[in-house]
């Protein structure tokens, strides 16, 4: 009975997210926020942020104090917490009291063999959330994404690092490369850093990044690759031609030609179509491979076509 009530209660409210905003929704909404199921309150926050009704965000606020208290009863699994910081954000709400007690949050949940942490989305969303925050300093930001950096969980110090690419400046580049020579166990964040410093300081970053394409470590080879090809900058163009052309491994060569496909470069692009009609039928094959990339532009599928009948002629 009661799962069916909760069900009934939580349908009630997804039937709002449709409807045009008004004080009778308003109603609805706060009467939601305030429904004992951490369910209902997430589902009534995100159509809180959905529709931007800055009006409630008294109301998600005195839901998430409430959702705080005996975490792990009252919202397990978070979901209530971190559906209202991520409308919060969407309301471009400023303060940032309820932003850095989401992000130091950990609650640890039961789970079949052990623990686990439950609120590391919670802090990632709530991290990215103080770059907004008008009631701190820059340097006040900079010192707490530097303590997300170091934070166990891949999705917190993964947003550390895009927080700081929001922050921009001199600061934030210099905090960039001093992670990418520390490392991450996870690649993927390193993969985000190079990006991110590609965004920060354009073609200054390219000989700083062209660095990890010698790394031991393969993986973040294959990243700092794919970083210079989402680049799009003709340097960094230049320096994956130079780096596949004295590459050994077939592994690496094609995530370079597959990096210079995604940078949509002219001068990447013909030198893949040239492989295409002149390279080995190694190389060949792995060219026609990352230009698969562009398989829904006419006009570079042509230019296939046409390097594929230069090689059988």
């Amino acid at each position: 009975m009661a799962g069916r009530k909760l069900e009934e209660r939580l349908d009630q409210v997804k039937q709002l997210r449709g409807a045009a905003p008004s004080e009778s929704i308003d109603v609805m909404l706060r009467k939601a926020l305030a429904d004992r199921s951490n369910l209902v309150v997430a589902e009534a926050a995100k159509i809180v942020g959905e529709q931007r009704r800055t009006l409630l965000i008294s109301e998600m606020l005195a839901a998430l104090d409430r959702l705080f208290d005996d975490p792990v009863k009252n919202d397990s699994k978070c979901w209530g917490k971190t559906a209202i910081v991520k409308a919060l954000v969407a309301l471009d709400h400023g303060e940032s009291a309820a932003f850095l007690r989401a992000s130091r949050h950990v609650q640890m949940e039961p789970v079949w063999g052990g623990q686990e942490d439950a609120a590391i989305h919670l802090r990632a969303n709530a991290v990215l959330a103080l770059v907004q925050c008008q009631d701190l300093s820059r340097a006040q930001v900079l010192r707490l994404l530097v303590d997300a950096l170091a934070d166990p969980a891949d999705p917190v110090r993964l947003e550390a690092v895009r927080a700081l690419e929001q922050m921009n400046g001199e600061e934030s580049a210099v905090l960039l490369r001093l992670k990418a020579h520390s490392g991450d166990r996870r690649p993927h964040v390193i993969g985000q850093v190079f990006d991110s410093l590609l965004q920060l300081e354009g073609e200054k970053a390219v000989s700083f990044v062209a660095r990890f394409l010698e790394s031991e470590n393969p993986e973040i080879c294959d990243e700092a690759a794919l970083a210079l090809g989402n680049s799009r900058s003709a340097p960094a163009v230049k320096v994956l031609i130079e780096t596949w052309q004295q590459a050994r491994g077939s592994e690496f060569r094609s995530v370079l030609l597959r990096a210079l496909s995604v940078s949509r470069q002219e001068s990447a692009l013909q030198f893949l179509l040239e492989l295409v009609a002149k390279g080995s039928d190694r190389d060949s094959a792995t060219a026609l491979d990352a230009l698969h990339l562009h398989k829904d532009s006419a006009e570079i599928q042509k230019l296939v076509d046409d390097a594929r009948k230069q090689r059988q002629r």
